[in-house]
């Protein structure tokens, strides 16, 4: 649900290299779960933190503000594109009933490959489910949780949102242009509705829950973030979060919109920052 109201930058096929932002970042692929993750990684400090994108989304395309400016003295960032996007094809991505569950493990072990034994989670839309997911999975390996434009279950009225979006063919040119440059036009029309078609399948379960019985699972501290102008996440599913996870806040953002952390990229990096050496 993120992608289409973002801008994006032109996509790079190097499947290994060493790029600067205001440091290096270091990119690679890695086995995992029997397939080839890609991922890259910036900073020196002590307290690691993984990034994990939005639909059809991927380090580039999702997290550059991050990437260049959460202080890297003071923490390791890891971006990931999550198998069968951006640069983790093959495999073709696909949307069995368990994805966010896939999604968690793989981003897990990635970062336990990676050489973390503990680390942090800032997850933006389905990346923030696939966080919920981990983080109640894995209450030893993960330190603190950040998530935005998330949501734990599909209701009617999200439903309905998803649709309205389903067909890319009436998305503006520049809405298309950057996700056709990573995926080439058919196959971008095409994932989008297999995606569209996996988020929905959760609207047939008990009350439309993804992972609402993990939520009491989680320990770890998490920070909620919502943008108030956010077209594609109404505020009860933050309120939600809030309400069933032990220990959470929420923080609004009234200017904020579905990709907060990119419009306002400076308040969103100094907010994550403040909460995550608290």
């Amino acid at each position: 649900m993120a992608l289409f109201l973002l801008g994006r930058r032109g996509f790079q096929r190097a499947m290994t290299a060493i790029r600067p932002y205001c440091s290096s970042v270091a990119s690679g692929k890695k086995p995992v779960n029997g397939v080839d993750l890609y991922y890259e990684q910036t900073g020196r400090g002590k307290h690691a933190v993984l990034l994990l994108p939005g639909a059809l989304g991927s380090t580039k395309t999702d997290f550059g503000p991050q990437l260049k400016s959460l202080a890297k003295e003071r923490f390791t960032v890891v971006g990931w594109d999550p198998r069968g996007y951006g640069q983790s094809c093959p495999p073709d991505r696909d949307f069995p009933p368990d994805f966010f569950e896939r999604d968690a493990k793989d981003a897990v072990d990635l970062m336990k490959t990676l050489g973390f034994g503990k680390f942090s989670l800032l997850g933006w839309s389905d990346g923030g489910i696939t966080a919920l997911v981990a983080a109640a999975r894995n209450p030893d390996l993960i330190n603190k949780m950040v998530v935005w434009g998330a949501n734990a279950f599909v209701s009617q009225q999200d439903l309905k949102l998803y649709n309205e979006v389903r067909d890319v063919s009436k998305w503006s040119a520049r809405m298309r242009q950057p996700m056709e440059e990573v995926y080439g036009v058919q196959v971008f029309a095409k994932l989008w509705e297999a995606w569209v078609d996996g988020i929905a399948q959760f609207v047939h379960r008990p009350e439309g829950s993804i992972c609402m019985e993990l939520l009491p699972l989680i320990s770890c501290p998490t920070l909620i973030i919502h943008g108030e102008k956010d077209p594609m996440v109404p505020i009860l599913h933050p309120e939600y979060l809030l309400k069933h996870i032990k220990g959470s806040r929420l923080h609004l953002m009234p200017e904020g919109k579905h990709n907060l952390h990119l419009r306002h990229a400076d308040e969103f990096n100094t907010l994550v920052e403040d909460f995550l050496e608290e």
